[in-house]
């Protein structure tokens, strides 16, 4: 399963990161109820964060339902997670889209300009998803 190192230049806490991460593996089947997420000091390695900021977000999807704390065991997937998660992560991305449509919006931008916009950008992020030593094409120029 492939864990990303958590970018220190986002606006998002590192914590709300870990925890989006974690939904989305949920969400899409990577990790299955009853399978264990990494340890607090293993998941801190694989994301170059501080362990205490894992447990932070370990705890919030605990609140959450996304796992449950076994004894000697860790963090196991709960039964209800795919279904958490998936509702999760929709509500995560609508919290963060909603102000860049309003500063769009604000900006002057037609629906459809922004529509195009979202087009482009992420058309972009998949080429650069794909091909990581490619650079994005310039959207202006298509």
């Amino acid at each position: 399963m492939m864990w990303t190192p958590i970018g220190s230049d986002s606006t998002v806490p590192i914590y709300e990161q870990i925890i989006g991460q974690v939904v989305g593996v949920v969400a899409s089947g990577g990790l299955k109820p009853g399978e264990l997420l990494p340890s607090v000091r293993e998941m801190a390695g694989l994301l170059l964060v501080n362990p205490n900021t894992v447990a932070r977000a370990y705890g919030e999807l605990e609140r959450s339902g996304i796992v449950e704390s076994r004894r000697g065991t860790g963090m196991l997937i709960t039964p209800d997670a795919p279904q958490k998660s998936a509702e999760m992560r929709v509500a995560i991305l609508k919290d963060r889209l909603r102000p860049l449509l309003r500063d769009a919006l604000g900006y002057g931008l037609t629906a459809s300009e922004i529509n195009r916009l979202i087009e482009l950008e992420l058309a972009a992020t998949i080429v650069s998803k794909n091909h990581p030593k490619s650079k994005p094409a310039n959207p202006e120029t298509n």
